[in-house]
């Protein structure tokens, strides 16, 4: 029903978007069983907690150059084949050390799937590095040198992922000044599991251009309005939001809420096998649940490419895609 809008994704956790099918060749590959944690299509787990476990059991079945290749390639031709043009997913350089690979190889082989999924489907993508939240304030801070001293053309993003219900942004400082400093735009998580003060948080102290969710800013009026004032972009996953019971259903999501404020909201799938979605899907909700129309969708769409972490020609391309 939504196969005609062009569609852009700028939230997007790469290990979390491995679809089963692949994950079971993975672990026929290396010998492990991932059968207890497989439903039908879709990955199974209880909680935030485990399911950050999960997330890490499936990572650990990429371990080469050519494993990443595969997985960002198919990835973002599922994406095309959903009429997606620009996609933003998130990295994760501490993933790559917990496997055994050098970050090295591991961007070199996501960015070759990138390439191969672009020469075969013309879809555009970019790197968004991240340091893990639960991982500490150290853990972000290598995350942020190493991309820092280790520029790659299609890394053009930092932020941080993980448990937001650890460690206060005012931690993570230095490590986001590396970033910064090192010219990547900032996103943070925040704003999901804790409420609107964890968006606050990370305005004042990681200063970022986009936020991770956000949705719970929606708790705090005055927090709403400093994100219209500031432009700050939420990058809006409703799927992952109902199925972690952040909101206990789709009607009672802030989304249309938000965008009636004036907040620049977009729509990602963030991990969709595990919450047991696509980035159509999440259109399909916007449509279905928070009666956005056609030229409105396309609308959301305008808003993730303007937001992106391109440079202003490729940006000026995708733009000239939506007419």
């Amino acid at each position: 029903m939504v196969a005609h809008i062009p569609k852009a994704e700028i939230h997007c956790h790469i290990e979390g978007a491995v679809p089963v099918e692949l994950a079971h060749a993975q672990a026929e590959k290396y010998g492990v069983d991932i059968s207890p944690i497989v439903d039908g299509s879709f990955f199974k787990w209880t909680g935030f907690t485990e399911f950050l476990a999960v997330y890490d059991t499936i990572a650990g079945l990429f371990r080469t150059n050519e494993d990443y290749a595969a997985l960002a390639e198919g990835y973002l031709t599922s994406l095309a084949a959903q009429n997606c043009l620009y996609s933003e997913f998130f990295i994760s350089t501490d993933h790559a050390r917990m496997v055994g690979i050098s970050e090295a190889d591991y961007v070199a082989g996501l960015a070759s799937g990138m390439e191969t999924a672009r020469e075969k489907t013309g879809i555009v993508s970019r790197m968004i590095a991240t340091g893990l939240r639960h991982g500490g304030p150290e853990s972000v801070e290598r995350a942020a040198q190493y991309v820092a001293d280790n520029p790659h053309p299609l890394i053009t993003g930092f932020g941080m992922a993980g448990d937001e219900r650890m460690h206060h942004p005012k931690g993570f400082v230095r490590g986001f000044d590396i970033a910064r400093d090192a010219g990547l735009a900032i996103t943070v998580h925040a704003g999901e599991l804790v409420g609107a003060q964890s968006v606050r948080d990370a305005l004042d102290y990681l200063k970022p251009q986009r936020i991770g969710h956000g949705v719970r800013a929606i708790e705090d009026p005055e927090l709403v309005k400093r994100l219209v004032d500031e432009e700050i972009v939420l990058e809006v996953c409703p799927g992952s939001n109902i199925v972690l019971s952040v909101f206990p259903d789709f009607p009672s999501h802030p989304f249309a809420r938000l965008r009636d404020a004036g907040v620049k909201v977009t729509l990602s799938s963030d991990d969709p096998p595990h919450f047991q979605t696509s980035i159509g899907h999440e259109y399909e909700i916007a449509r279905d649940y928070f009666g956005l129309s056609d030229d409105e969708l396309v609308g959301v769409t305008r808003e993730a490419i303007d937001a992106a972490f391109v440079d202003d020609d490729t940006r000026k391309t995708l733009m000239q895609k939506l007419g």
